[in-house]
């Protein structure tokens, strides 16, 4: 066997047989004498393990607040953009002041093309105006004037939203003169020179306002609610249909529904 290749397998036995083997083996190899036998009787010494050595709580970094590398904080006037609701009691209204007569040419350049003229609709789009009466009716019309319960929430809807495809682009003069004619064309005020303001426009009230309450059924239905409800038998009595749907034409037949363009 040539030198390099007992050295190499000399190499592998000390490898696979401990760390203190082969360092006997390969310098009994390089020496060219056998290896030394160990004393009987006595077991061969073991290597202390060194201590591992672990930094104390005060030598570690202290910790950084997490940055992911997306956005940022918003700042306050990008804030201030989005905080635009107004409150019925008029909190948030924007300086600004109109009339009725002032928001009619503004109304038909910016709004007629969708709620007409005088607000009874163009094609699809939703009524302004209009609609007394009828909330009882079997054909409601839900207007501003018929059904919203607060004047506040039409002038938050066009701050906010209008005109379509150009919102939040009226000036605080021409939102109050728009308002206004909306409010003149359902008979809330009757004077095309009133001048609505920040300051006069929560004195408007809206007819069907009363109509409008808070959710109150932890009062109201608080008889009803039981730790352990009823879930069989809980009725006195037999039960009585009352009607069907088949007799009372609720489901349309085939081909006699009504058509979905």
């Amino acid at each position: 066997m040539s030198r390099f290749r007992e050295l190499a397998v000399l190499l592998a036995v000390a490898l696979i047989g401990g760390g203190s083997l082969a360092v006997v083996t390969i310098a009994s190899a390089q020496s060219g004498k056998p290896p030394a036998k160990e004393a009987p009787g006595k077991p061969a010494a073991k290597e202390t393990p060194a201590k591992e050595t672990t930094a104390s709580p005060a030598a570690a970094p202290a910790a950084t607040k997490a940055k992911y590398g997306i956005g940022r904080e918003a700042k306050p006037e990008e804030i201030a953009g989005w905080d635009i609701d107004v409150r019925p009691d008029g909190q948030g209204l924007p300086p600004g002041k109109g009339t009725a007569r002032k928001g009619e040419a503004l109304f038909v350049e910016q709004c007629a093309s969708c709620h007409g003229e005088f607000g009874e609709s163009a094609g699809r789009w939703p009524v302004l105006a209009g609609g007394a009466g009828t909330l009882a009716s079997h054909d409601p019309v839900k207007t501003i004037g018929s059904y919203w319960p607060y004047a506040s929430t039409v002038i938050d809807y066009v701050r906010r939203a209008m005109p379509f495809g150009n919102a939040q682009s009226l000036s605080g003069d021409d939102l109050y003169a728009i308002v206004a004619y909306v409010l003149y064309l359902n008979d809330v005020i009757t004077d095309q020179d009133l001048e609505l303001s920040d300051k006069t426009f929560p004195t408007v009230k809206l007819s069907n306002e009363a109509n409008f309450f808070d959710d109150d059924r932890e009062v109201s239905e608080k008889s009803f609610w039981k730790k352990d409800p009823c879930m069989t038998n809980c009725a006195a009595g037999t039960p009585t249909v009352l009607g069907r749907a088949r007799s009372i034409d609720v489901t349309p037949e085939d081909g006699k529904g009504p058509r979905v363009e």
